[in-house]
């Protein structure tokens, strides 16, 4: 398929769009494709892949024609997993339609994946609150934007870094003995998924830091820092009010590490 011409993919959505009683003519004032019956104008585009510049000549073509489709080489299935479910999510905000062109040694194959239609923005509420709770618990700005591979300081880590280092510092303890130290009030939903393998239960309900915990805290010194001087002014975790200084997200799922 490498060696394909866009040329050749003329030939199927053509014969395609006449058989659907379209008048089709080819490379008319630039548009690859035009097609017109009665009163309905069709352009399409034509490209072995896809790419930003197959999206503005298709939007500007919009100015133009009723409807705009773009047709490409039917991309590998493995790509159609993965990158095309955005590709395609993309062409529908932008109100244009999809061909898949097979060419294959027998007839080639002309499938239209969808038209186009208008496109209704649905706001995804819940993945609204989740994005709102995330920036609310976090209590900084500690990853670098473009960041990849990289393991971030979500709320959920903030949390736990600061019930490990509240371990660190008075040694095992209650969830509750923790909360009063300001740990947020899910501190036992992470002591008790232990994501990390920070912690261990030493007891009945009795948490302590495990070594891998004590040497994760070397990978965070600035912010370690700044919750053993919140500890260090904090009351003694044996009188202390069971008061949170610190929120933990609501979800307790945990993002890529």
């Amino acid at each position: 398929m490498v060696n394909i011409r866009e040329t050749e993919l003329y030939g199927p959505v053509r014969d395609y769009l006449v058989a659907q009683g379209y008048t089709v003519r080819g490379e008319v004032k630039g548009c690859d494709i035009t097609a017109v019956k009665g009163d309905d104008l069709i352009v399409v585009e034509l490209k072995r892949s896809f790419s930003t510049a197959l999206l503005v000549q298709a939007t500007r073509r919009q100015r133009l024609a009723d409807s705009v489709y773009v047709a490409l080489l039917r991309p590998a299935a493995r790509k159609l997993r993965t990158d095309w479910r955005g590709f395609m999510h993309l062409l529908r905000r932008l109100e244009l339609g999809l061909i898949f062109i097979t060419l294959s040694k027998g007839e080639p194959l002309v499938e239209v994946v969808f038209h186009p239609l208008p496109y209704e923005s649905k706001r995804n509420t819940r993945g609204r609150r989740a994005i709102l709770r995330e920036l609310g618990a976090r209590s900084g700005d500690y990853n670098t934007g473009g960041s990849h591979r990289r393991k971030l300081l979500t709320a959920y880590r903030e949390a736990a870094i600061m019930i490990a280092c509240c371990l660190e510092q008075h040694g095992p303890l209650q969830p509750r003995r923790l909360r009063a130290l300001g740990t947020g009030p899910k501190t036992l939903a992470i002591l008790s998924s232990n994501f990390y393998r920070w912690f261990e239960c030493v007891s009945w309900g009795v948490y302590a830091l495990a070594p891998k915990g004590r040497a994760a805290l070397e990978d965070y010194p600035h912010l370690v820092a700044r919750f053993r001087q919140m500890i260090g002014d904090s009351s003694d975790p044996e009188s202390a009010g069971d008061q949170s200084t610190i929120a933990s997200p609501a979800d307790q799922s945990e993002e890529t590490a």
